[in-house]
């Protein structure tokens, strides 16, 4: 298996999206009463929300930096000194 970078913000998206699906599938199936406009604060919200995930991840990941990646004070491995 490939292995990648983990991404809150993906996360949370997902759980915001999966939980206007449930909101919808429990209206079809009449466990409640959701009115249609109702999903509408949730994705906005959801998504607005893994936004700024995203940007503290994006700024933590810069912060800690890249393992073996040179940091600005140390030049480049591969350079001779």
């Amino acid at each position: 298996m490939l292995r990648h970078r983990f991404q809150p913000g993906r996360l949370v998206a997902g759980l915001f999206l999966m939980l206007a699906g449930v909101v919808y599938a429990g209206d079809a199936g009449g466990l409640w009463e959701a009115p249609w406009f109702a999903v509408i604060p949730v994705v906005s919200g959801g998504l607005g929300i893994a936004g700024a995930v995203g940007v503290v991840a994006r700024a933590a990941h810069r912060r800690r930096g890249e393992p073996g990646a040179a940091t600005p004070h140390e030049p480049p491995a591969d350079l001779p000194r």
